[in-house]
């Protein structure tokens, strides 16, 4: 080789040699910063139990948890199975008021109207109550104390659906297994269900919510499906073997939420789901798609600690998407903070 030819390639060699002590250095860095792990994003949606909530004073007390729900201006009201029966709360957890002492005979679920009026079903008395928020009693469905399965008469009433225009739709469920149609004058319209598996037939109908198309969504507890209808009492639909429903909820944005167990064999006392073998939450859109699972830890009787439920009967959601729940045995109402 040439002294020129050997010039130009230690020159091209020495050029090499700067260039990597020049690029290593940043080329290592880029090789550790691509094998670390990657940042944690929990994209989850998740609650929290507030053990602080609510502030209940003395002298007021609970049972089983029959219903619960929010209002306009996020309020919390509970229907419990002790006196007052009906007790309001702020979302912070303050105590507002409680009225209906010696009124109920055992508090089933509540729903409020779109004009903030209170609905009772009270499976004890055999009726459906609409109270004013201050607790008028403005109407009644149903004849107190005396059950039946006619226009005038329930058999253990357990929900209300009510639609922006008055429509009542009754869940009448332990003794008929039917719903039952009033117009916004308390005026019987139509029943139609009865004891069975089939379409349109229920075993246990439990709870019962409206979604701003009028369709409406029925636990049908025991027969472990939601059934779907519309206003006129067609079946449209049922979503089975997910959830033994105990309680519905349909959001403003029309996303349906049931609150449970999951299916289970019927338990020796002839009641399926009782004592349920775990809790669960479910949100659903409208076809009945599954959107969001998530389950709480079943408490021991009597020894519940914050965050356990036991035999969850009862949920409701604030404006923020937080979530209130109430149990029979464990004779209290919880509120679950969204995480995110």
């Amino acid at each position: 080789m040439s002294a020129r030819l050997n010039n130009r390639w230690n020159l091209l060699l020495l050029a090499s040699l700067a260039a990597l002590l020049l690029l290593g250095p940043a080329t290592a860095r880029a090789q550790n910063r691509s094998s670390r792990r990657p940042e944690r994003v929990n994209l989850a949606t998740w609650y929290k139990v507030d053990p602080t909530w609510p502030q209940r004073p003395d002298g007021v007390d609970w049972a089983a948890m029959g219903g619960i729900a929010v209002d306009r201006d996020d309020q919390v009201w509970v229907f419990t199975r002790a006196d007052p029966p009906v007790q309001v709360y702020r979302s912070d957890g303050k105590f507002v008021r409680g009225w209906g002492k010696g009124l109920i005979g055992s508090a089933h679920y509540m729903q409020i109207d779109s004009r903030g009026n209170i609905w009772l079903a009270d499976m004890g008395k055999h009726v459906v109550l609409q109270f004013n928020p201050q607790g008028k009693l403005l109407k009644t469905l149903g004849t107190p104390g005396k059950s039946g399965s006619d226009q005038r008469h329930f058999n253990k009433p357990t929900d209300m659906a009510v639609t922006p225009d008055g429509q009542v739709f009754v869940s009448d469920g332990y003794g008929n297994n039917r719903i039952v149609h009033f117009d916004k004058d308390g005026r019987f319209v139509k029943a139609w269900g009865k004891q069975g598996t089939g379409p349109g037939e229920f075993n246990l109908p439990h709870a019962i919510d409206v979604d701003s198309k009028g369709r409406l969504y029925v636990a049908d507890r025991s027969n472990v499906r939601i059934q779907v209808f519309d206003p006129s009492g067609k079946f449209l639909a049922e979503w089975p073997n997910l959830i033994v429903p105990w309680g519905l909820r349909v959001t403003k944005a029309d996303e349906i939420w049931a609150c449970g167990s999951s299916p289970m064999a019927w338990a020796e006392q002839g009641l399926l789901g009782c004592p349920p073998k775990d809790q669960v939450f479910m949100r659903f859109d409208t076809s009945g798609k599954l959107l969001q699972l998530w389950t709480v830890p079943k408490g021991k009787d009597g020894k519940e600690q914050p965050g356990e439920v036991n035999w969850l009967h009862t949920m409701a959601l604030d404006s923020k998407g937080n979530i209130y729940a109430g149990d029979i045995v464990g004779r209290k109402a919880q509120k679950f903070v969204k995480q995110k």
